[in-house]
């Protein structure tokens, strides 16, 4: 019962907020609760703040998203899992580490991926999957390895040979493609390998039959 007044009580408090025309921010404390709050910062042991994801914020990327899919050969869905992970869809959000806007670019990796501006919402996504792609083609277009790479660096991925033993990182992996896989009711992954080596994933194979075929 207790749970089920909480749940309300957290609804009742969302349409409130929503109705005074206020942000609502997510924080997650030392215990990995989310909390739901109107003060930026929130309290506690936050990993990252921003203001909670709403369809209407992920909306507005849907055409970046498509041009950098078709571009890097990277499903819309795992950018969008990613983004959902990375920063809620905010695209000025601020990491305690220094990651910057909705992919969470560190300022080397931006600079790397010739960024000027990380907070600029094309710019941050086109460096974001640049990067995503980067590191797809380094662990042979093993998605976990290169999310893995993405939140812990590259040569932590090859000095443990997988995915590193840090729970940080091994919980993002795991939300990624969990939210990956439920962004549209995915049931079965598909790895496809292009004739030059590029890899897609996707859930459409049908699309993709004259090319190299494997589960995920």
């Amino acid at each position: 019962m207790r749970k089920s007044i909480y749940i309300g009580a957290v609804i009742t408090f969302c349409l409130w907020v929503a109705a005074a025309n206020a942000e609502i921010y997510t924080y997650t404390d030392k215990n990995g609760v989310i909390h739901l709050t109107n003060i930026p910062g929130g309290t506690g042991n936050a990993a990252k703040t921003h203001p909670a994801e709403t369809a209407g914020s992920a909306k507005r990327y849907d055409r970046i998203i498509r041009e950098k899919s078709l571009k890097y050969n990277i499903e819309p869905s795992v950018i969008k899992a990613m983004i959902s992970v990375e920063s809620g869809w905010n695209p000025r959000a601020v990491s305690e580490k220094g990651a910057l806007g909705l992919m969470q670019l560190m300022p080397s990796t931006a600079r790397d991926m010739l960024i000027n501006d990380p907070f600029d919402p094309e710019e941050n996504i086109e460096g974001g999957v640049r990067y995503l792609r980067h590191l797809l083609n380094r662990f042979n277009g093993d998605l976990s390895l290169a999310l893995a790479a993405y939140n812990a660096g590259p040569s932590r991925v090859e000095k443990s040979g997988g995915i590193p033993p840090i729970p940080e990182t091994e919980n993002y992996v795991i939300k990624v493609i969990s939210r990956y896989k439920s962004e549209r009711n995915i049931s079965r992954i598909y790895k496809v390998t292009f004739d030059d080596g590029t890899v897609l994933y996707t859930n459409t194979p049908v699309y993709y039959k004259r090319y190299r075929l494997s589960n995920f």
